[in-house]
C-alpha cells in the first residue's frame, strides 16, 4: 500500500497547520514555505481539506487558514480519506465495486474487511496533534 503525493503532502501541510494552532491563522504561502510544498499544490489541498472539514479558511483582514478541530481529534485516517476517499485495500471491500473474474471461488475476500479494518483503525489512532508534536522534536 502506498499513498498518492497528494497525500503525503496533505499529512505534511496539516502537520504544518497544527503547528500554527493556537497561536495565529496562517496562510498557504506560509505554508508553502514551511513544508517547501509548490503553493499552487498547497492552495489545492487547502480546498480539498477545507471540504472535508479538517481546515477553516477566511479572506480578509485577520484571515487565514487554521484547524477546524483541535489537532488531537483529526486522526492520519482523516487525512488520507479527505484526499483519497475511503480506505479500501482492494476493490473487494465494496461490493459495488468487485468486479474481479475470481469472486465467486475467493477464499480470500471473506478476510479483507477484517484487514482494511485493521489498516483504517492503525491510521485512525495516529492524531495529528501527534504527528505535529514529533516533526518538533
Amino acid at each position: 500500500m502506498r499513498l498518492s503525493n497528494m497525500a503525503d503532502y496533505a499529512v505534511v501541510v496539516m502537520g504544518a497547520a497544527a503547528r500554527h494552532c493556537g497561536v495565529a491563522r496562517t496562510s498557504a504561502t506560509e505554508l508553502a514555505s514551511e513544508t517547501g510544498i509548490a503553493l499552487p499544490t498547497v492552495q489545492k489541498l487547502v480546498s480539498i481539506l477545507g471540504k472535508a472539514g479538517l481546515l477553516r479558511s477566511a479572506r480578509g483582514l485577520g484571515g487565514g487558514i487554521q484547524l477546524a478541530r483541535p489537532a488531537a481529534a483529526i486522526s492520519l485516517a482523516d487525512i488520507i480519506e479527505a484526499v483519497e476517499g475511503p480506505i479500501a485495500m482492494t476493490g473487494c471491500i465494496n461490493e459495488a465495486t468487485c468486479h474481479c473474474s475470481i469472486e465467486p471461488d475467493c477464499n480470500v475476500k471473506p478476510h479483507w474487511q477484517h484487514v482494511n479494518a485493521a489498516v483504517k483503525g492503525a491510521l485512525g489512532q495516529v492524531s495529528l496533534a501527534s504527528l505535529a508534536s514529533e516533526a518538533r522534536a
